[in-house]
């Protein structure tokens, strides 16, 4: 087993940091004091090939795996930013590659890679069913060569700054399906064409998340738009969703990283009783604990990246991934905020804003307690809880 990266890993490392140095810690507290959509960072990254990194070359991608699409976001939070700007457009791609048509990869694909069409938005909660997908009630009817489309959906971020809705609907009422998962189809959308049929409402929340619920009166599109097969749309959802977690772990991690490097910086500088505060025990252990789960939860990310290159199950090492990954960057951010005392609620040292972002992982893309209780179920064969 060999955990040595790769020279091209390693380029990739030092590209994206080189990249993400350009846009420092105050152009980040900046968009997040505005709310603002950070549009040149996502600019330079695409321009840079880098939100493309999972297109097969054929469609002007660079054909990268997962291990090394999560190694571009680990960088990009390790660096002080906010991934969550672009990083639905690389576990989007998941559904498309491996259950799109060809017409869809084809007329697509191309355009996602050169930036032309941004594949930022995922339509999948909703406000009764929450974490319960199957319980979705936004409905697709076909009639004739068309679906309409009626619903709701909730917590739809960067909608508005989105080319393209990756979107999920029932086609078979919950009361009339055998397994509750079936009867759910997946929808490629085009925003501008979709018009005044769905209306997106701002969400106010604690981070700079561009997060929606959208409204959606009879939406209509061609046979064309569904993703794989009519009915298995939740079989296709799970491939982009076993990418999101590998992925929203990697930024966890760098996360982490940085609430690490940050602290450790801090308290060999900062001189309490004419010493430096790192010197104190009660100031080390957080830290060095911190560092230490983010080791760990490395490990698995890196894992579960690799089962999902090879083509292997790996929705338990994703799921557990991105358990670990946010704990641990949580913890990290905890200890950065206890090292720095008072400081680390003033925007000026940046750490508020990294310790709001990192915690809403521990909630999204799946709440941590929901992932103990798959891991309960499906790994130590305890009953179901829910």
């Amino acid at each position: 087993m060999n955990f040595e990266f790769s020279d091209g890993q390693k380029e990739i490392r030092r590209a994206v940091a080189a990249l993400c140095a350009r846009f420092g810690n105050e152009y980040w507290r900046s968009c997040d004091e505005r709310n603002a959509y950070p549009d040149e960072f996502v600019k330079t990254m695409t321009e840079a090939g880098w939100l493309s990194a999972l297109i097969p070359q054929e469609y002007g991608g660079a054909g990268l795996g997962m291990l090394d699409a999560s190694l571009i976001l680990e960088e990009v939070n390790r660096s002080g930013g906010n991934a969550v700007a672009c990083h639905a457009q690389m576990y989007t791609m998941a559904a498309i590659l491996k259950h799109g048509s060809v017409e869809q990869k084809q007329r697509y694909l191309p355009r996602i890679a050169s930036g032309e069409l941004r594949l930022q938005s995922f339509g999948v909660t909703e406000p009764d069913a929450g974490s319960e997908t199957p319980k979705i009630k936004t409905f697709a009817r076909l009639e004739g060569d068309n679906y309409i489309i009626n619903g709701q959906k909730i917590f739809t971020s960067r909608y508005q700054h989105s080319d393209m809705l990756l979107l999920l609907a029932r086609t078979t009422p919950f009361d009339q399906v055998k397994k509750k998962t079936d009867g759910l189809s997946l929808f490629l959308v085009n925003i501008k064409e979709s018009g005044s049929a769905i209306k997106a409402v701002p969400i106010a929340t604690m981070v700079n998340h561009g997060t929606n619920q959208l409204f959606i009166d009879n939406l209509v599109l061609p046979r064309e738009a569904l993703v794989g097969e009519e009915g298995k749309g939740f079989f296709c959802l799970l491939s982009s969703l076993n990418a999101e977690r590998i992925l929203v772990a990697s930024e966890s991690i760098g996360d982490g990283r940085w609430f690490v490097d940050y602290a450790t910086q801090y308290a060999n500088q900062r001189r309490v009783f004419d010493r430096p505060i790192g010197m104190n025990q009660g100031v080390q252990f957080p830290i060095a604990k911190a560092h230490v789960a983010v080791e760990a939860a490395d490990l698995m990310r890196l894992k579960a990246a690799a089962l999902f290159d090879a083509g292997l199950p790996c929705g338990a090492e994703a799921n557990m991934a991105k358990y670990l990954a946010t704990e641990a960057a949580w913890e990290a951010g905890e200890a950065a905020m206890v090292t720095l005392g008072g400081y680390g609620f003033t925007k000026e040292y940046h750490v508020e804003r990294k310790w709001r972002e990192a915690r809403l992982y521990r909630t999204a893309p799946i709440a941590n307690n929901l992932v103990l209780s798959y891991v309960a179920e499906h790994l130590l064969g305890l009953p179901r809880s829910y």
